[in-house]
């Protein structure tokens, strides 16, 4: 737990460019501090650009800063100095395997805490000291302890390797110079590190930036999923719903019919009944008139048939011609017939009006650009709610505000404070509309007509109360506001956006439109007035226009 709190230590009184204790430390202006030979070295490097910038914070200089000695920097390294020194050896102390050792030590070797670049050696506590106090020692580069140092030793002279040849690309002591790398372009190790580590930084700054492109393309397709799942929901409910109501519609219209059948049914049955009952009545008599004429029209005698023939009943004259008719009609093929017409005639009529249909499709969001053609609304604002530092352009689907009061009569509906117009359509259906912008800064909103105008209150400012919504588009970022609350939205937002208003529905959504079209924000409420659209300006010269296809210019 001591060593920890140790190397906790040494790193706050560590230098941010060797890495190592601060030697010599000295302060520059913006309060961050360094050895003095390793900041020197790093602005010597610099003096060709003319600009100097801190190794740690990045601020820039136009003159190189003057160094100040940090006083109370340099005690507190020689009491940490001084205290490590005084520790006593223990057994966490002496090197491992994996350590490195102490290149003085003899028998049992310390642990090494520093390796130096110039000797090359490395060095337990107790041996570095003389680094810290012999003067030419202080010089030296101490490093965190390295096991190749051997590798920074000219394998042919036995000298430390300080000079790069650019033209073999690679490390060279000094006497490597006069022998086979004579005529070279060769440079200081250390300038040739200070010009690689330029050449590093882009290439972080690069992938810095790659990263930051793709975690926002990430938090892109999140949204985009966030978006499709959403919307598959959506659709399943209403699939369902809509099964739903066809099967109920389904079942009423089967039972309309069946009712219809079962009362012709029972017409056709009752016609059957009356014409039955007339046959039995009039069947008997037939029967007995019929035997009668029978029983005469045996009669041998002339004389006796002649007497009877004028009492005969008369002809029966048919009473069922019109029934019979009827009953011809009703055979079974015309039956069938008949059936086929009905059940025809009623199923293709459709299962579904207007007004259900519409009911069924409330809430349906679509996700493309091409989905929204149907429900495009083209924008105009009103002359008579725009603030009189707002300019409108001829057709008015422009607004720029400007620093000169325009002419406008006065109105009770025009925006007396905040640089805010409205449309002058009333939306109240489903509708879709772009707003192009330019400048630092726009407002994209929705709002009732009744939210009050006269001031700079809250109720006036759109996305500060419960009448209005509004998008905040800025170029970095954006925020959504309604009734005073904030939302922040990690997406960055385009130059045009994208409005989807479902008013039955109760669905608000925002969309970026620039290649293509990403989801930046919805709302999901219940509105109870028709609305309108709106744009809040804030800085001179920003601009808002809609329906980008007819402007004007």
């Amino acid at each position: 737990m001591e060593q920890q709190v140790s190397n906790v230590e040494r790193e706050k009184i560590s230098c941010s460019i060797c890495l190592d204790v601060l030697k010599d430390p000295v302060t520059i202006p913006c309060g961050h501090s360094f050895c003095i030979n390793c900041v020197q070295e790093h602005w010597n490097s610099e003096d060709q650009r003319g600009t100097y910038k801190c190794p740690q914070c990045r601020k820039t200089f136009r003159r190189r800063p003057v160094l100040k000695k940090n006083i109370t920097l340099t005690a507190v390294v020689e009491d940490l100095k001084n205290s490590e020194l005084q520790a006593a050896p223990a057994d966490h102390h002496y090197a491992g395997p994996e350590d490195v050792a102490c290149d003085v030590c003899t028998g049992r070797k310390m642990k090494a805490v520093k390796s130096c670049l110039y000797c090359p050696a490395s060095y337990c506590r107790d041996h570095l000291q003389p680094h810290y106090d012999a003067p030419p020692l202080k010089k030296h580069k101490l490093v965190e302890p390295c096991k190749n140092l051997q590798q920074n030793v000219c394998s042919r002279h036995d000298e430390v390797m300080k000079v790069f040849c650019r033209t073999d690309q690679q490390c060279i002591c000094c006497l490597c110079l006069l022998d086979e790398h004579k005529g070279h372009e060769t440079v200081p190790a250390a300038a040739e590190r200070a010009e690689k580590q330029k050449e590093l930084q882009v290439t972080e700054e690069e992938i810095q930036g790659r990263i930051f492109e793709y975690e926002c393309e990430l938090s892109t397709l999140e949204n985009e999923e966030e978006v499709i799942n959403t919307c598959t929901d959506e659709a399943l409910k209403y699939n369902k719903k809509f099964l739903r109501e066809m099967t109920r519609l389904v079942q009423k219209r089967c039972s309309d019919m069946r009712q219809q059948i079962r009362s012709q049914q029972e017409t056709k049955m009752r016609q059957i009944k009356e014409l039955r009952e007339k046959l039995e009545q009039e069947v008997p008599e037939l029967k007995r008139k019929y035997a009668e004429l029978k029983k005469l029209s045996s009669t041998e005698d002339h004389s006796q048939f002649l007497l009877s023939y004028p009492s005969l009943p008369a002809p029966v004259e048919s009473t069922l011609s019109s029934t019979i008719e009827t009953r011809s009609d009703t055979d079974e093929t015309k039956m069938i017939e008949e059936l086929q017409v009905f059940l025809g005639d009623n199923w293709s009529k459709p299962l579904l009006t207007d007004t259900e249909v519409d009911i069924l499709v409330s809430g349906w969001e679509p996700i493309t650009v091409g989905g929204f053609s149907d429900f495009k609304q083209e924008i105009n604002l009103d002359p008579k709610t725009a603030n009189k530092y707002l300019l409108l352009s001829k057709y008015n689907t422009k607004v720029t505000l400007t620093k000169k009061i325009q002419r406008y009569p006065d109105h009770p509906g025009r925006f007396a404070g905040w640089y805010q117009v409205l449309s002058e359509e009333s939306l109240t259906e489903r509708h879709f509309w772009e707003v192009d912008w330019v400048g630092e800064s726009v407002y994209v909103a929705v709002s009732y007509k009744d939210i009050n105008r006269a001031g700079t209150s809250k109720d006036c400012a759109f996305g500060f109360n419960d009448k209005s919504w509004a998008m905040h588009c800025k170029k970095e970022s954006c925020t959504f506001w309604h009734n005073g609350i904030k939302t922040d939205l990690s997406a960055p937002v385009a130059s045009r956006v994208g409005v989807y208003l479902d008013h039955k529905g109760g669905l608000l959504s925002f969309y970026n439109i620039s290649s293509r079209m990403t989801f930046l924000h919805r709302v999901k409420t219940t509105f109870t007035q028709p609305l309108h659209a709106g744009i809040w300006l804030s800085d001179e010269g920003d601009s808002a226009f809609f329906n980008r296809d007819d402007l004007e210019g």
